[in-house]
């Protein structure tokens, strides 16, 4: 009878263990430095939803995972907000939503669909890469739960690949071939049928809603959309104290509409009986109908009042939106199928070498 009380093998995984240990730490701050130069973007209701997010994940996954995670996440996020930034367009800090993901706002529509497709893409890109630092620790610490980290950044980066509104790929897919979103229409109900999740079933119906909504809701849509805008301005003495605080109907205001050299949408308006002329942005192409004022205040101490003004407008899309360059739609297609085939790959070297059966 012998007893193996000191083999390579077990020696090695020791070791690795250890050193996995202590490096688990410095890997996660080499994770989180890739966005050192977007760290200034961060705002408080990024920070909150990210560790809200954290304690969610740590309930199901250990707690280094969620960590790893989160931070998965956010690179994620941020390659869109550095993508848009690029491109001159403002969006929100990123908005963690435990066991949903991330996501972030932009605060002005793009003027065409290769620009949707590069914001897109920013995405995937620096979430792949933030993936595959996590994988190559893994090769060199030994630690499990960094390729357990690669793999779920893989996965994460693939499925937003698939064309569908509003995943990313199918953004890009709109600088490609708008016959992809037919793809990913018919692909994800294979995607339901292999896996049994009924989760996946919830995505999906939420998925087509959306496209619907995109492509033909707002089409059909009767009413008109509506935003408004809050005022300051010096309050008339000739005029009778009812004209402010009454509901007498005020009817519509002068309007008109222009687009700023930076692709901004403006409507300004103006009342008359005060003489104050005002402007109020929108995020996104639109035929602007009329504005009304809808809230007066009573003037304060100063004779200042404050109103509100509403502007009623119709979403308009450029006939020209989707016209992309031959050029322009290979390189996007390169991109976008090679992004996919290698998260493919490595997810099926990860499964073929058993890394997550350790």
């Amino acid at each position: 009878m012998s007893l193996d009380m000191g083999s390579p093998e077990r020696e090695a995984k020791s070791t690795n263990r250890k050193k996995g240990s202590w490096a688990w730490t410095a890997g996660l701050i080499l994770l989180l430095s890739k966005a050192k130069s977007l760290i200034g973007l961060l705002k408080l209701q990024t920070l909150l939803t990210a560790l809200i997010s954290v304690a969610f994940y740590a309930t199901v996954y250990p707690w280094t995972f969620a960590i790893g995670l989160v931070a998965l996440l956010f690179l994620h996020e941020m390659g869109h907000v550095w993508a848009a930034k690029r491109r001159g367009l403002p969006v929100s800090a990123p908005l963690f939503i435990p066991f949903f993901g991330a996501l972030i706002m932009m605060k002005r529509n793009p003027k065409d669909a290769e620009t949707e497709a590069a914001i897109a893409l920013g995405g995937p890109m620096l979430g792949s890469l933030a993936a595959l630092v996590c994988f190559g620790l893994w090769e060199w610490t030994g630690y499990e739960a960094w390729v357990a980290l690669a793999y779920i950044g893989f996965l994460i980066n693939l499925f937003n690949l698939l064309p569908m509104h509003p995943l990313d790929g199918g953004r890009i897919a709109a600088a490609v071939s708008r016959w992809l979103w037919v793809v990913g229409v018919v692909a994800f109900p294979i995607i339901i049928w292999y896996t049994g999740s009924f989760i996946y079933v919830i995505i999906w119906i939420w998925l087509m809603w959306h496209m619907y909504k995109r492509f033909f809701g707002e089409r059909n849509r009767k009413d008109y959309n509506w935003t408004e805008g809050v005022y300051q301005t010096a309050a008339d003495p000739l005029l009778p104290s009812w004209y402010y605080t009454g509901q007498v109907r005020r009817g519509s205001l002068p309007i008109s509409a222009y687009c700023r050299m930076d692709g901004q949408h403006v409507a300004t308006f103006y009342w008359e009986q005060l003489n104050y002329r005002g402007e109020m942005e929108i995020n996104q192409p639109c035929i602007v109908h009329n504005a009304t004022v809808v809230q007066v205040s009573e003037p304060d101490e100063a004779n200042q009042i404050t109103f509100t003004v509403r502007l009623y407008y119709e979403l308009y899309e450029p006939s020209n939106y989707y016209e992309v360059s031959a050029l322009t739609r290979i390189k996007y297609g390169v991109m976008y199928g090679g992004l996919a085939a290698a998260l493919f790959a490595m997810m099926a070297y990860i499964h073929q070498i058993g890394a997550l059966e350790r």
